[in-house]
């Protein structure tokens, strides 16, 4: 999947504002002339399937392996215990 299509599904998934024109137009002397214009700020919900669309072509956790995601929880366990430790002092 190209970044482009990524993006565009990233922004349908979390939702996103925009502005709706409406234009109307009328004709003077054979010329299309702008008549009115309404400009209106609209709210795109988040999309639940651009979000399934997306955690389905993820890697999964980064595409670490068991042993890989133990040894980085331990470490992350580590450092938090460390730092829970400094805090304390």
């Amino acid at each position: 999947m190209n970044d482009g299509v990524k993006e565009a599904l990233l922004r349908r998934a979390l939702g996103f504002e925009t502005d709706e024109i409406v234009e109307e137009y009328g004709f003077s002397e054979g010329e299309a002339v702008l008549v009115k214009r309404k400009v209106t700020k609209k709210t795109v919900p988040p999309d639940i399937q651009a979000a399934k669309v997306l955690l389905e072509e993820a890697e999964p956790l980064g595409g670490m392996t068991d042993e890989q995601l133990a040894a980085e929880k331990e470490r992350l366990l580590r450092l938090l215990r460390e730092e829970t430790e400094h805090e304390k002092k």
